[in-house]
């Protein structure tokens, strides 16, 4: 009888899944990486240019001063940082934007080609007379007449910007005039040498841009108005 060779089990054959692929190479995931970079990175100075027009457009922005008009409050060259979100909230909400009496406001007038080359320039002053205001110059000095003040005030000693009237200058001009609704009153700090509301008139409150807040350069002379 013959016996069998005993034959050896076959060993289980295992089957090991294999990954799914979408169908792209390894190869065009990398060439994806840096297109998404790139289009980020644009992204990226894309808001932030539009963030800074923004910015520019209706909360702030920085000036040069040109002229001595303003001295010796302000001087030639100085740089400034101007606030124009009060202007800009006036315009959403429908008022005119009025500042205090007192500020110094950059605005726009216009039909300045006899002084200047320009027809239109960008002024820096500060305000004397507010809305309904009576504005006058009596004996070298303003005089102003409101509901508050029927007998007139003077501005320049009532108000801090010249220490109360001690460093009191001479205002020339021949001016009387009364205020509308939306008009202020402004003039130059070296009332010897400035072209203001005592050469053009009042100015209307759209014209204005926005208010002093900040003089930055020279760091030395830094301040905030």
């Amino acid at each position: 009888m013959d016996n069998p060779t005993p034959v050896s089990p076959t060993p289980p054959i295992t089957h090991q899944p294999q990954p799914a692929t979408s169908g792209h190479g390894s190869g065009d995931r990398k060439e994806s990486g840096p297109w998404r970079q790139l289009l980020a990175t644009f992204g990226i100075l894309a808001s932030a240019a539009l963030i800074a027009v923004l910015l520019i457009s209706f909360v702030f922005r920085s000036y040069e001063v040109s002229g001595p008009s303003m001295q010796n409050t302000l001087h030639d060259r100085d740089k400034l940082i101007i606030w124009k979100l009060p202007r800009t909230w006036a315009r959403i909400t429908g008022h005119p934007y009025i500042p205090k009496r007192g500020d110094i406001v950059v605005f726009t007038e216009s039909g300045l080609s006899e002084f200047y080359q320009t027809d239109t320039k960008q002024l820096i002053k500060r305000v004397i007379g507010l809305p309904g205001d009576r504005v006058t110059i009596k004996n070298d000095r303003y005089v102003i007449y409101n509901q508050q003040h029927p007998d007139g005030f003077d501005p320049d000693i009532t108000l801090p910007y010249f220490n109360h009237g001690k460093n009191l200058p001479k205002t020339t001009g021949n001016v009387d005039v009364t205020l509308g609704s939306d008009q202020v009153f402004v003039s130059g700090d070296n009332r010897g040498n400035s072209l203001d509301s005592r050469n053009f008139g009042p100015i209307n409150a759209n014209q204005i841009i926005g208010q002093l807040i900040i003089r930055v350069v020279p760091i030395s002379d830094a301040k905030s108005f």
